[in-house]
């Protein structure tokens, strides 16, 4: 079975016919039938032997097959029994691939790689996350600053498209700052619902974030940092003067002023305009003042 690409409409159902697997609906699992685009993926994540991959919901491992070409070591993380036995026949001969059975989000990511990853000069996390769970995984990945280069996922494509907003627009929100604030994201492609079987709703796209050295802005303490961000998009239609006032209290609203006042920023403006500078800027004159604890 092995040495076959998986990655095509004929291979993917002699697969699923011969374990008699059936989808999930729970679990959004959607397989990858489209070779193209999961050259872009593995491309993107710019791997060599000395690397390390992490995938997260492999599938039947059409792209798990793809890393183990490409990288030093491969660690799986399959959430559905169902389909270890199919992963560990397709990858029988990669000795560098593991498969663990396991919810990403329970399990302690540092701990495994420090088991999984100790002899390699970078690790990426390269996966189709299901998309119910998207933006949790993500937060995972980012909150507990694991020593990753890339994350490159295919995920809804409004949800890349939100990641990598810009402010102003409509898209731009606590997901793009929270993503900006750690990465630097970039779109690789769109990728059509049709490529899937059984095909999603709506259409993906596969998004790269480089992982920074050091955080885009500065700021004293990171959780405060996020519930001012939260607080300033609470309503959207909202100026942040009003918004910023529910996060502080209305006795505090002259203060809440002056704070604003004292960062150059316009109370009259909304959320989606803020640059990070901006929100890191309000988030300390905030915290200073001892406002919004």
């Amino acid at each position: 079975m092995s040495g076959h690409d998986i990655a095509t409409p004929k291979r993917t159902k002699e697969i699923i016919a011969k374990y008699g697997f059936s989808f999930k609906k729970s679990l959004g699992q959607n397989f990858l039938i489209d070779q193209n685009i999961l050259n872009k993926i593995v491309a993107a994540a710019e791997l060599d032997k000395s690397k390390g991959a992490l995938e997260i919901g492999p599938g039947i491992g059409a792209l798990t097959q793809r890393l183990a070409a490409e990288a030093g070591t491969v660690t799986a993380v399959e959430i559905d029994n169902r389909l270890i036995p199919i992963l560990e026949e397709v990858l029988a001969d990669q000795a560098h691939t593991t498969v663990v059975h396991g919810d990403v989000l329970k399990l302690d990511l540092k701990q495994l790689f420090a088991d999984r990853f100790k002899d390699v000069s970078g690790v990426s996390v390269v996966a189709n996350l299901p998309y119910y769970v998207t933006t949790p995984i993500l937060m995972k990945l980012l909150e507990e600053k694991l020593p990753l280069e890339y994350i490159v996922v295919m995920i809804q494509k409004e949800v890349a498209e939100r990641m990598a907003a810009k402010p102003g627009g409509k898209e731009y929100g606590s997901l793009s700052v929270a993503v900006q604030y750690y990465c630097v994201p970039q779109l690789v492609c769109i990728v059509p619902h049709t490529v899937f079987i059984p095909q999603p709703n709506v259409d993906s796209a596969v998004i790269k974030l480089s992982l920074r050295d050091k955080p885009a802005v500065d700021v004293p303490d990171e959780a405060f940092f996020f519930r001012v961000v939260q607080a300033c998009f609470a309503q959207r239609r909202k100026t942040l003067a009003n918004n910023l006032t529910a996060f502080v209290g209305k006795e505090r609203r002259e203060e809440l002023s002056a704070v604003l006042a004292s960062c150059d920023i316009d109370p009259i403006r909304r959320g989606e305009t803020l640059s990070l500078d901006e929100f890191a800027k309000i988030s300390i004159a905030l915290m200073e003042a001892g406002m919004g604890r």
